[in-house]
């Protein structure tokens, strides 16, 4: 069962008392948003809906995406990807803890990628969540999508390191993690934080 962790609430006071404020909206307004937990199509679509809001407020001005996630859709990771990359304000990606497989692609495309000290990237290549039945011409059609989702995903980590699509993709045959120096000295993090 997926239950709300429950957050904390600021207290303002103004000119008609006292206001409790959820600390997520009171970061939003300092456009700072959270990419936490799983990728899925819910959360990619809350995250583009505040990219495309924070856009709209100001389109110039430079959003914090903070990252802490296993990675999830490839389908919907790409789609946010799409708009991060569409919308003419900055986004800077912060990875806390971990970013792996598509929260990794997510958040080495930043424009600006900051990592905390013990934080963690992995990278790999598309999987297939359940084994596929059915004939060869399907299972067919699952290996060629699978590997042109292979060639998307190299291109855009080779594209924001760096690297050569051939040395992406001697990384991403096996899951390839990297520490936060590690990280910097592949080109999949700008620079190493230790204040926020």
């Amino acid at each position: 069962m997926n239950k709300r962790v429950m957050m904390p609430n600021v207290i303002k006071e103004s000119s008609s008392g006292y206001q409790a404020i959820e600390i997520i909206d009171e970061l939003f307004r300092d456009r700072e948003i959270a990419c936490v937990g799983e990728i899925t199509a819910e959360l990619v679509s809350s995250l583009i809906l505040q990219l495309r809001y924070l856009q709209k407020e100001d389109s110039e001005k430079e959003i914090t995406l903070y990252i802490n996630s296993p990675g999830g859709e490839v389908s919907s990771g790409l789609a946010l990807y799409d708009v991060m990359k569409a919308i003419s304000c900055p986004v800077r990606t912060v990875c806390l803890g971990m970013a792996a497989s598509m929260a990794a692609v997510l958040f080495l495309s930043g424009d600006e990628r900051s990592i905390l000290p013990h934080a963690k990237v992995m990278i790999h290549d598309p999987l297939i969540s359940e084994m596929p039945g059915g004939s060869a011409l399907k299972l067919d059609q699952i290996s060629r999508n699978l590997m042109k989702t292979r060639e998307i995903v190299g291109k855009i980590i080779a594209e924001h390191t760096g690297k050569t699509l051939e040395e992406v993709y001697e990384k991403t045959s096996k899951d390839s993690y990297f520490d936060a120096e590690e990280s910097l000295a592949w080109g999949l993090a700008d620079r190493i934080i230790t204040e926020m």
